[in-house]
């Protein structure tokens, strides 16, 4: 049988195009694919393609994708950024109107936009803020147990009005919380860096969570979840601080899973948010029944370990839920390796091990990679998009979220597909009932490979290096 239902590239185009089969076996069917594609070799930048790509009852010798949508997995809630204090503060200084346009392509899924759905934000500065502070600091020497002195003044410049701005666009969005210290006077060492949660202190700093949830709720911003320490060990950050799990299970269990009760609060907790090569933490803390009747589930990053290893957890706690809050694209950046590595281990790696949310780090910073604190704050973080006056670059984590957040909605739930030789890819069914493929040719060429979905195949063709969303 002659393969002429192969997709071609045309080189420099930025199309695919399908020439038609002249095989007598092959039938039509009525449903289409959309496709879009980004292959750093081609130039080609997250394009919609023009194709007439259907499904055929047709058989070849290509390898197969193979999709199930009768098995099921994890709920998806979202994919996005973490919007630091400098993310908010470079936006919040472009013109009005340039920063609007900006927005709606970050989290408008109309048109070309890409449709952001999750965010993280710091609760108080973290290491890509311009200054240092939290919401309850006071002279040395005193104390504010009762949290009299709570203030998001520092928040009311830059974020609140960036995060209100986007709720606009996107009312449905997720935000997450993660603080990178408590306030100084809690902590052993009364500095930002370093140091540890005094254990007199866990019930004032449970009623600060519950201020700042209560405080965002009053300026129309819905607090989805909090981790309760950025990267937990590592203190060595600016700000930062440092909690082993035996002490993040006792400040669940003894303060702030009865303050978010007492107060209604329901607001998710979620623990750990650190490196995937220590599941032993969270596992403590899931493992003590008193500290895990709080807790909705775990967070991770990927600066150390493998992503197979939060299926562990999951395995260990199948009622708990698993998040990936952050990951960094190193400056300057590189599309080609970029792309390749975010996409294969955290979009689908991280879904495909029992993930709901995957987030990219720092969404903007202006071109010197700038702000961020000293003494410990990343100076490469390379972000989303990089704004230099009201110009916008768009860098690598911009494609890598692309092919994921404007059609995997939250709502999605992801589906069985297995997983031929070197391309790796994840389905999902959408809450309106579409199916959703994403895949990456890992081959040193072009590869041809075809979707099989209810007994009919589309043969379809990547390039070396390209990542394609398939939708039907």
């Amino acid at each position: 049988m002659n393969l002429l239902f192969s997709v071609l590239m045309v080189i420099g185009s930025g199309f695919l195009t399908l020439p038609e089969t002249n095989s007598k076996a092959a039938v039509r069917t009525n449903q289409g694919i959309e496709t879009w594609i980004t292959s750093p070799l081609d130039n080609i930048l997250f394009q919609k393609q023009n194709t007439n790509l259907r499904f055929e009852t047709t058989t070849n010798s290509f390898p197969s994708i193979t999709i199930d949508a009768a098995k099921t997995y994890q709920t998806i809630d979202g994919f996005g950024n973490c919007l630091t204090g400098g993310s908010a503060l470079v936006l919040n200084r472009m013109d009005k109107n340039k920063r609007a346009e900006i927005l709606k392509e970050l989290f408008s899924t109309k048109d070309n936009n890409i449709g952001i759905s999750y965010l993280r934000i710091s609760i108080g500065a973290s290491d890509l803020s311009d200054h240092l502070f939290t919401y309850d600091e006071m002279p040395a020497g005193q104390t504010d147990v009762n949290m009299e002195k709570f203030s998001m003044e520092a928040e009311k410049t830059d974020l609140i009005p960036v995060l209100k701005e986007i709720l606009a666009i996107n009312p449905h969005l997720k935000i997450m919380g993660s603080p990178w210290t408590a306030p100084t006077w809690m902590k052993t060492n009364q500095k930002f860096k370093g140091g540890s949660l005094k254990p007199e202190c866990y019930d004032a700093y449970a009623r600060y969570f519950v201020k700042y949830i209560h405080e965002m709720k009053t300026e129309g911003i819905p607090i989805d979840a909090i981790t309760i320490q950025n990267e937990p060990l590592h203190p060595g950050n600016t700000p930062s601080m440092y909690m082993p799990a035996s002490e993040q299970a006792v400040f669940i269990k003894k303060s702030l899973g009865p303050a978010f009760k007492a107060a209604g609060v329901q607001t998710k907790i979620i623990v750990y948010d650190h490196n995937a090569n220590r599941i032993d933490y969270p596992l403590e803390i899931l493992n003590d029944r008193e500290a895990a009747q709080y807790v909705d589930g775990s967070a991770f990053h990927l600066y150390e370990g493998t992503i197979d290893e939060l299926s562990k957890v999951h395995q260990a706690h199948p009622s708990k839920n698993l998040y990936f809050t952050e990951q960094w694209v190193g400056a300057p950046g590189n599309l080609a390796s970029d792309l390749s590595w975010h996409v294969r281990t955290l979009i689908i790696g991280a879904t495909r091990n029992w993930c709901r949310n995957v987030l990219e780090w720092n969404m903007a910073s202006d071109p010197h990679y700038d702000p961020h604190t000293s003494d410990g704050g990343c100076d490469q973080c390379l972000g989303t998009i990089t704004i230099d006056g009201n110009k916008v670059t768009r860098n690598p984590a911009y494609y890598i979220l692309a092919h994921a957040a404007k059609f995997v909605r939250p709502g999605s739930v992801r589906i069985d597909s297995n997983l031929p030789e070197k391309l790796p890819n994840v389905a999902f069914k959408t809450p309106d009932n579409r199916v959703v493929l994403i895949v990456i040719n890992d081959h040193i060429s072009n590869q041809q490979f075809n979707i099989s979905y209810k007994g009919k195949t589309a043969l379809v063709s990547l390039p070396q290096g390209a990542v394609g969303t398939f939708i039907w």
